[in-house]
Protein backbone atom coordinates (compact mmCIF):
# COMPACT_ATOMS: atom_id res chain seq x y z
CA UNK A 1 0.00 0.00 0.00
CA UNK A 2 2.50 2.51 0.65
CA UNK A 3 4.77 1.25 -2.20
CA UNK A 4 1.80 1.98 -4.61
CA UNK A 5 1.32 5.47 -3.03
CA UNK A 6 5.12 6.34 -3.10
CA UNK A 7 4.82 5.32 -6.71
CA UNK A 8 2.23 7.33 -7.85
CA UNK A 9 3.51 10.58 -6.21
CA UNK A 10 6.57 9.71 -8.18
CA UNK A 11 4.26 10.14 -11.41
CA UNK A 12 2.23 12.95 -10.38
CA UNK A 13 5.32 15.45 -9.79
CA UNK A 14 7.12 13.58 -12.99
CA UNK A 15 4.20 14.83 -14.88
CA UNK A 16 4.15 18.60 -13.16
CA UNK A 17 8.17 18.88 -13.90
CA UNK A 18 6.88 18.03 -17.92
CA UNK A 19 4.12 20.64 -17.81
CA UNK A 20 6.69 23.05 -16.72
CA UNK A 21 9.10 22.19 -19.42
CA UNK A 22 6.41 22.50 -22.30
CA UNK A 23 5.87 25.59 -23.84
CA UNK A 24 3.00 27.39 -23.54
CA UNK A 25 0.37 28.03 -26.24
CA UNK A 26 1.43 31.73 -26.19
CA UNK A 27 5.53 31.11 -26.09
CA UNK A 28 7.12 31.42 -29.66
CA UNK A 29 9.13 28.06 -30.48
CA UNK A 30 12.52 28.13 -30.18
CA UNK A 31 14.58 29.53 -33.33
CA UNK A 32 17.89 27.75 -34.30
CA UNK A 33 20.37 29.97 -36.22
CA UNK A 34 23.76 28.59 -38.33
CA UNK A 35 25.70 31.59 -38.44
CA UNK A 36 27.91 29.35 -40.36
CA UNK A 37 25.75 30.15 -43.29
CA UNK A 38 24.84 33.51 -44.54
CA UNK A 39 23.55 35.33 -47.83
CA UNK A 40 25.33 38.69 -49.27
CA UNK A 41 22.99 41.09 -50.12
CA UNK A 42 23.07 42.52 -53.84
CA UNK A 43 22.88 46.41 -54.07
CA UNK A 44 20.22 48.03 -55.78
CA UNK A 45 19.93 48.10 -59.29
CA UNK A 46 21.32 50.99 -61.21
CA UNK A 47 17.27 52.88 -62.33
CA UNK A 48 17.03 52.25 -66.19
CA UNK A 49 15.94 54.67 -69.03
CA UNK A 50 17.60 57.53 -70.79
CA UNK A 51 19.48 60.08 -68.55
CA UNK A 52 19.34 64.21 -69.16
CA UNK A 53 22.16 66.45 -67.92
CA UNK A 54 22.37 70.20 -68.04
CA UNK A 55 25.74 70.86 -67.69
CA UNK A 56 26.10 72.67 -64.36
CA UNK A 57 26.46 76.36 -64.95
CA UNK A 58 23.92 77.52 -62.53
CA UNK A 59 22.74 75.70 -58.96
CA UNK A 60 20.66 72.36 -59.20
CA UNK A 61 17.73 73.64 -58.05
CA UNK A 62 17.79 76.43 -61.36
CA UNK A 63 18.50 73.63 -63.98
CA UNK A 64 15.48 71.40 -62.80
CA UNK A 65 13.23 74.81 -62.93
CA UNK A 66 14.59 75.06 -66.86
CA UNK A 67 14.52 71.77 -67.77
CA UNK A 68 11.91 69.37 -65.61
CA UNK A 69 9.14 70.00 -68.13
CA UNK A 70 11.55 69.44 -71.18
CA UNK A 71 12.42 66.29 -70.37
CA UNK A 72 8.87 65.54 -69.13
CA UNK A 73 7.78 66.53 -72.73
CA UNK A 74 10.20 64.27 -74.01
CA UNK A 75 9.14 61.29 -71.93
CA UNK A 76 5.68 61.59 -73.24
CA UNK A 77 6.58 62.48 -76.74
CA UNK A 78 9.01 59.59 -76.87
CA UNK A 79 7.32 57.22 -74.53
CA UNK A 80 10.93 56.50 -73.10
CA UNK A 81 11.73 56.65 -69.23
CA UNK A 82 14.04 59.75 -69.09
CA UNK A 83 15.27 61.33 -65.62
CA UNK A 84 17.57 64.14 -65.21
CA UNK A 85 20.46 63.97 -63.38
CA UNK A 86 23.01 66.50 -61.85
CA UNK A 87 26.86 66.64 -61.79
CA UNK A 88 28.27 68.94 -59.36
CA UNK A 89 30.96 70.50 -61.76
CA UNK A 90 31.41 70.93 -65.11
CA UNK A 91 34.16 67.66 -64.84
CA UNK A 92 31.79 65.75 -63.40
CA UNK A 93 29.83 66.20 -66.45
CA UNK A 94 32.30 65.51 -69.09
CA UNK A 95 33.31 62.28 -67.31
CA UNK A 96 29.71 61.11 -66.73
CA UNK A 97 29.14 61.37 -70.67
CA UNK A 98 32.51 59.61 -70.97
CA UNK A 99 31.38 56.68 -68.61
CA UNK A 100 27.66 56.49 -70.44
CA UNK A 101 26.40 57.51 -67.21
CA UNK A 102 24.99 60.79 -69.44
CA UNK A 103 23.17 60.07 -72.22
CA UNK A 104 22.00 63.48 -73.63
CA UNK A 105 23.88 66.20 -72.45
CA UNK A 106 23.29 69.86 -73.46
CA UNK A 107 25.94 71.86 -72.26
CA UNK A 108 27.99 74.68 -74.10
CA UNK A 109 29.67 74.50 -77.33
CA UNK A 110 33.59 74.64 -75.64
CA UNK A 111 32.23 71.20 -73.20
CA UNK A 112 31.26 69.73 -76.39
CA UNK A 113 34.26 70.25 -78.46
CA UNK A 114 35.86 67.98 -75.91
CA UNK A 115 32.88 65.53 -75.56
CA UNK A 116 33.25 64.92 -79.25
CA UNK A 117 37.03 63.85 -78.99
CA UNK A 118 35.23 61.16 -76.77
CA UNK A 119 32.78 59.78 -79.53
CA UNK A 120 29.93 62.22 -77.94
CA UNK A 121 27.56 63.38 -80.78
CA UNK A 122 25.77 66.52 -81.51
CA UNK A 123 22.35 66.77 -83.20
CA UNK A 124 20.33 69.78 -82.08
CA UNK A 125 21.34 73.02 -81.45
CA UNK A 126 19.42 75.66 -78.99
CA UNK A 127 17.82 78.93 -80.32
CA UNK A 128 18.66 81.53 -77.85
CA UNK A 129 15.71 84.44 -76.47
CA UNK A 130 17.71 86.57 -79.08
CA UNK A 131 16.13 84.46 -82.13
CA UNK A 132 19.21 82.89 -83.04
CA UNK A 133 21.43 79.81 -82.80
CA UNK A 134 24.02 81.88 -80.62
CA UNK A 135 25.11 83.16 -77.66
CA UNK A 136 27.99 85.78 -75.75
CA UNK A 137 29.70 86.58 -73.16
CA UNK A 138 29.78 89.27 -70.26
CA UNK A 139 32.64 91.06 -68.76
CA UNK A 140 30.61 93.05 -65.74
CA UNK A 141 32.11 95.22 -62.77
CA UNK A 142 30.46 97.20 -60.09
CA UNK A 143 28.89 100.19 -61.42
CA UNK A 144 30.50 102.46 -59.20
CA UNK A 145 33.98 100.99 -59.94
CA UNK A 146 35.81 104.21 -61.34
CA UNK A 147 39.37 102.10 -62.03
CA UNK A 148 37.39 100.07 -64.80
CA UNK A 149 36.11 101.96 -67.61
CA UNK A 150 37.18 99.77 -71.06
CA UNK A 151 38.11 96.37 -71.35
CA UNK A 152 41.79 97.40 -71.68
CA UNK A 153 41.06 98.77 -67.83
CA UNK A 154 40.59 95.08 -66.85
CA UNK A 155 44.87 94.87 -67.17
CA UNK A 156 46.45 93.77 -63.37
CA UNK A 157 42.96 93.46 -61.95
CA UNK A 158 41.34 90.44 -60.03
CA UNK A 159 39.22 88.77 -62.06
CA UNK A 160 36.13 86.28 -61.17
CA UNK A 161 35.37 83.79 -64.07
CA UNK A 162 32.53 80.78 -64.31
CA UNK A 163 35.01 77.58 -64.58
CA UNK A 164 37.82 76.64 -66.84
CA UNK A 165 35.37 75.32 -69.06
CA UNK A 166 32.84 78.01 -69.28
CA UNK A 167 32.04 79.27 -72.88
CA UNK A 168 30.43 82.20 -71.79
CA UNK A 169 31.57 82.70 -68.73
CA UNK A 170 35.17 82.65 -69.80
CA UNK A 171 37.01 81.34 -72.57
CA UNK A 172 34.64 84.14 -75.35
CA UNK A 173 36.48 87.10 -72.63
CA UNK A 174 39.32 85.41 -72.91
CA UNK A 175 39.64 85.38 -76.69
CA UNK A 176 38.55 89.35 -76.80
CA UNK A 177 41.47 89.92 -74.11
CA UNK A 178 43.83 88.33 -76.78
CA UNK A 179 41.91 89.69 -79.05
CA UNK A 180 43.56 93.53 -77.18
CA UNK A 181 46.87 91.74 -76.58
CA UNK A 182 46.21 90.90 -73.01
CA UNK A 183 47.14 87.30 -71.94
CA UNK A 184 46.59 85.60 -68.76
CA UNK A 185 49.61 87.16 -66.88
CA UNK A 186 47.79 90.80 -67.28
CA UNK A 187 45.75 89.18 -64.25
CA UNK A 188 47.32 89.28 -61.02
CA UNK A 189 44.54 86.56 -60.05
CA UNK A 190 41.75 84.43 -62.68
CA UNK A 191 39.59 82.47 -60.10
CA UNK A 192 37.19 80.26 -60.80
CA UNK A 193 33.71 80.60 -58.71
CA UNK A 194 33.04 77.63 -56.00
CA UNK A 195 30.52 74.78 -57.00
CA UNK A 196 28.38 72.71 -57.15
CA UNK A 197 26.13 74.30 -59.12
CA UNK A 198 25.72 78.04 -59.28
CA UNK A 199 28.92 79.25 -60.68
CA UNK A 200 27.14 82.10 -62.57
CA UNK A 201 25.61 83.70 -59.93
CA UNK A 202 28.63 83.45 -57.92
CA UNK A 203 30.76 85.41 -60.14
CA UNK A 204 27.84 87.93 -59.84
CA UNK A 205 27.65 87.86 -56.52
CA UNK A 206 31.46 87.60 -55.99
CA UNK A 207 31.91 91.16 -58.04
CA UNK A 208 29.13 92.20 -56.03
CA UNK A 209 30.54 91.91 -52.99
CA UNK A 210 33.51 93.36 -54.00
CA UNK A 211 35.28 90.64 -53.79
CA UNK A 212 36.92 90.72 -57.61
CA UNK A 213 37.29 93.81 -59.24
CA UNK A 214 35.51 92.19 -62.64
CA UNK A 215 33.75 89.37 -63.77
CA UNK A 216 32.58 87.28 -66.53
CA UNK A 217 29.37 85.78 -67.30
CA UNK A 218 27.13 84.29 -70.48
CA UNK A 219 24.57 86.56 -71.02
CA UNK A 220 21.26 85.94 -69.45
CA UNK A 221 22.73 85.30 -66.39
CA UNK A 222 21.88 89.01 -64.80
CA UNK A 223 18.17 87.66 -65.78
CA UNK A 224 18.15 84.60 -63.65
CA UNK A 225 19.20 86.97 -60.30
CA UNK A 226 15.95 89.18 -61.17
CA UNK A 227 14.66 89.95 -57.96
CA UNK A 228 17.66 88.26 -55.91
CA UNK A 229 19.94 91.96 -56.03
CA UNK A 230 19.88 95.24 -56.65
CA UNK A 231 21.21 95.16 -60.43
CA UNK A 232 21.38 99.01 -60.89
CA UNK A 233 24.91 98.01 -58.63
CA UNK A 234 26.14 95.78 -61.50
CA UNK A 235 27.72 97.31 -64.89
CA UNK A 236 28.08 95.40 -68.16
CA UNK A 237 31.76 96.21 -69.20
CA UNK A 238 31.54 94.80 -72.31
CA UNK A 239 29.76 91.63 -74.92
CA UNK A 240 31.84 89.27 -76.35
CA UNK A 241 31.63 88.63 -79.88
CA UNK A 242 29.10 85.72 -80.63
CA UNK A 243 29.18 81.89 -81.16
CA UNK A 244 27.67 79.33 -81.46
CA UNK A 245 24.65 78.37 -78.84
CA UNK A 246 24.17 75.38 -76.98
CA UNK A 247 23.97 72.32 -77.80
CA UNK A 248 22.20 68.49 -77.17
CA UNK A 249 24.87 65.74 -77.65
CA UNK A 250 24.40 62.12 -77.58
CA UNK A 251 26.87 59.97 -75.96
CA UNK A 252 29.24 57.76 -77.99
CA UNK A 253 27.51 54.14 -78.35
CA UNK A 254 23.09 55.27 -77.69
CA UNK A 255 21.21 53.50 -79.96
CA UNK A 256 20.51 55.77 -83.40
CA UNK A 257 16.68 55.36 -82.70
CA UNK A 258 16.98 56.70 -79.43
CA UNK A 259 18.36 59.76 -80.33
CA UNK A 260 16.61 59.98 -83.99
CA UNK A 261 12.95 59.70 -81.55
CA UNK A 262 14.16 62.43 -79.23
CA UNK A 263 15.71 64.78 -81.83
CA UNK A 264 12.18 64.20 -83.52
CA UNK A 265 10.30 65.16 -80.29
CA UNK A 266 12.44 68.47 -80.01
CA UNK A 267 12.27 69.97 -83.29
CA UNK A 268 8.40 69.30 -82.71
CA UNK A 269 8.17 71.82 -79.87
CA UNK A 270 6.01 74.96 -81.71
CA UNK A 271 5.64 78.36 -79.65
CA UNK A 272 2.27 78.79 -81.23
CA UNK A 273 1.45 76.15 -78.86
CA UNK A 274 0.89 77.14 -75.44
CA UNK A 275 1.56 73.78 -73.52
CA UNK A 276 5.06 73.62 -76.32
CA UNK A 277 5.56 77.54 -75.73
CA UNK A 278 5.70 77.00 -71.50
CA UNK A 279 8.25 74.34 -71.93
CA UNK A 280 10.61 76.39 -74.23
CA UNK A 281 10.12 79.53 -71.95
CA UNK A 282 11.40 77.70 -68.63
CA UNK A 283 14.14 76.68 -70.47
CA UNK A 284 15.20 79.47 -71.61
CA UNK A 285 15.05 78.83 -75.63
CA UNK A 286 12.73 79.99 -78.39
CA UNK A 287 13.09 76.71 -79.74
CA UNK A 288 15.41 73.45 -80.99
CA UNK A 289 16.82 73.23 -84.02
CA UNK A 290 18.91 70.12 -85.72
CA UNK A 291 23.04 70.49 -85.67
CA UNK A 292 25.69 69.27 -87.22
CA UNK A 293 29.40 68.73 -85.40
CA UNK A 294 31.31 71.91 -88.13
CA UNK A 295 28.63 74.08 -86.95
CA UNK A 296 30.68 74.60 -84.21
CA UNK A 297 33.87 75.19 -86.01
CA UNK A 298 34.09 78.79 -84.72
CA UNK A 299 34.97 77.33 -80.99
CA UNK A 300 37.20 74.82 -82.45
CA UNK A 301 39.44 77.76 -83.87
CA UNK A 302 38.84 79.91 -80.34
CA UNK A 303 40.31 76.84 -78.73
CA UNK A 304 43.55 77.11 -81.40
CA UNK A 305 43.72 80.82 -80.45
CA UNK A 306 43.63 79.98 -76.92
CA UNK A 307 46.33 76.98 -77.33
CA UNK A 308 43.68 75.25 -75.19
CA UNK A 309 44.29 71.54 -76.91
Amino acid sequence: MAGALCAALLLCLASLACLGCSPGTDDEPALRVDLTKRQETAAPAAQAGITYAYLPQYSHTTSYKRHHLLVEYLAKATGMSIRQVFPNTFDEHMKMVAQGDIDISFSNPFAYIKLSTQGARCFARSMEVSGKPEFRGQVICRADNRQIKTLADCRGKRWIAVDPHSAGGFLFALGQFYDLGLKRGDFPEIAFAPGPGGKQENVVLAVLAGKYDFGTIREGTLDVLKGRIDQDQIRILARTRAYPGWLFAARKGLDERVVAKIAQAMFALDTTNAEHAAILEAAGLKGIIPARDQDFDPVRELVRKLELN
